[in-house]
């Protein structure tokens, strides 16, 4: 009798063993100032973008304009623009949804299962496209989206609230291996703000990933080509400014749908949960402070010489040269650090257990995909002008 309960109890331990390494440890270490964080960047965040665009509205196009130029509450919503963002987030989900492009395996998780992602990101870019295309040709007015820039923003702004709220309830009855490491706090507003659960799924519908990549960065190409259109309608001819911006920026939307298999590996999907942070910034903060250059330059033209525009490409195919090939090294080491191409490469160990590149493109620098960031990010300002007018936008770093 005393054997068969010894045995019992080394069962239920090794059962409760099994249990707490599947399940998500509570977090302890805050980001983004902690709970006042929390508390105050759901509201600055929204904020900012409508303060951007409204300073990009203004006569004079400066952040440190006094009285700043605040919008009424009528330059605020349409009824119009709400069904603009509904009406594009579901075409982007029944794209979404098309059985089309391979399916790719997600990073092993906590319990050791691999989720299913499809990889149709580009194919949805080029529908999205060949549909805009067909519906310029019929008559719509693509310009009007720089009319109503700002309720667009606060409809997908309020949208986001709206699913940041309903992420936190679904995380509420999630299984704790189902949790984000990096918002399972306790606190509610802290775990609302970061995002609890860690791949929120209706049925096999990724609601993160669908967001990461999908309607704002699409979303933001579209509002770009919007203000080329009313440029157009406008002075007749796009300015080689407006050209080069929308190029630039197309270019990079191309670059991270056609690798949309790469950010499967990254911080977005791998380690934080789904909530306001990301949702905000894929649904709002993306598509509306990513185009500030398209919406300034309608606003404000400013012209280029030739010789300046050949040296602005240069630097931003310097930057995106730098960009993508520090990315693809990255990712092929997340995915299989032995990898030929990257098998050779010196690492250092992490207090995690994880190893850090520390040779290769990340030897050079400690982010060489930042630096490439910063130089696109600027080589998309300087069709603007000179400091400082041109509105400045630093990219998040897509795989």
């Amino acid at each position: 009798l005393v054997l068969v309960v010894l045995r019992l109890k080394r069962q239920t331990a090794r059962i409760r063993m099994a249990v707490d390494k599947h399940r998500a440890p509570r977090t302890t270490e805050k980001e983004f100032g902690g709970t006042l964080g929390a508390v105050c960047l759901p509201v600055l965040l929204p904020v900012t973008v409508l303060y951007l665009l409204s300073v990009c509205c203004s006569p004079s196009a400066s952040l440190l304009q006094w009285p700043p130029p605040l919008p009424s509450p009528a330059q605020l919503w349409q009824p119009k623009a709400l069904a603009i963002v509904l009406g594009w987030l579901g075409l982007q989900g029944v794209l979404y949804l098309l059985p089309v492009g391979k399916t790719a395996q997600g990073l092993v998780l906590r319990d050791g299962s691999r989720l299913q992602y499809p990889i149709n990101g580009f194919h949805s870019l080029c529908i999205s496209a060949v549909l805009l295309a067909v519906s310029v040709w019929a008559g719509l007015p693509l310009g009007y989206l720089s009319d109503i820039l700002l309720p667009l923003a606060v409809c997908a702004g309020g949208l986001a609230f709206i699913l940041s709220l309903l992420l936190y309830l679904k995380s509420l009855v999630a299984p704790p291996h189902a949790l984000a490491p990096g918002g399972n706090t306790g606190n509610p507003l802290y775990d609302f703000f970061m995002g609890r659960e860690l791949n929120p799924r209706i049925g096999t519908f990724d609601l993160k990933y669908f967001c990461e990549l999908r309607p704002g960065l699409i979303g933001w190409v579209v509002i770009n080509m919007g203000m080329l259109m009313k440029e157009v309608e406008l002075r007749g001819s796009p300015s080689l400014s407006m050209l080069l911006v929308n190029g630039f920026q197309l270019l990079y939307v191309t670059d991270a749908l056609w690798n949309e298999e790469a950010v499967l590996t990254t911080m977005d999907i791998a380690h934080d949960g789904f909530g306001f942070m990301l949702a905000f910034g894929d649904l709002a903060w993306v598509p509306f402070t990513y185009s500030l250059q398209a919406h300034f330059l309608l606003l404000h033209p400013h012209s280029l010489s030739t010789l300046t525009a050949a040296a602005i490409t240069a630097l931003n195919a310097l930057g995106y040269f730098i960009f993508r090939q520090s990315n693809s090294q990255k990712n092929r080491f997340r995915r299989d650090p032995t990898d030929p191409r990257v098998s050779g490469l010196e690492t250092i160990a992490t207090a995690t257990g994880k190893r850090l590149l520390v040779s290769g493109w990340w030897g050079f620098v400690r982010h060489p995909n930042y630096l490439g960031d910063l130089l696109m990010a600027l080589a998309w300002s300087l069709p603007c002008g000179e400091p400082p007018r041109p509105p400045t936008t630093v990219s998040h770093t897509h795989p």
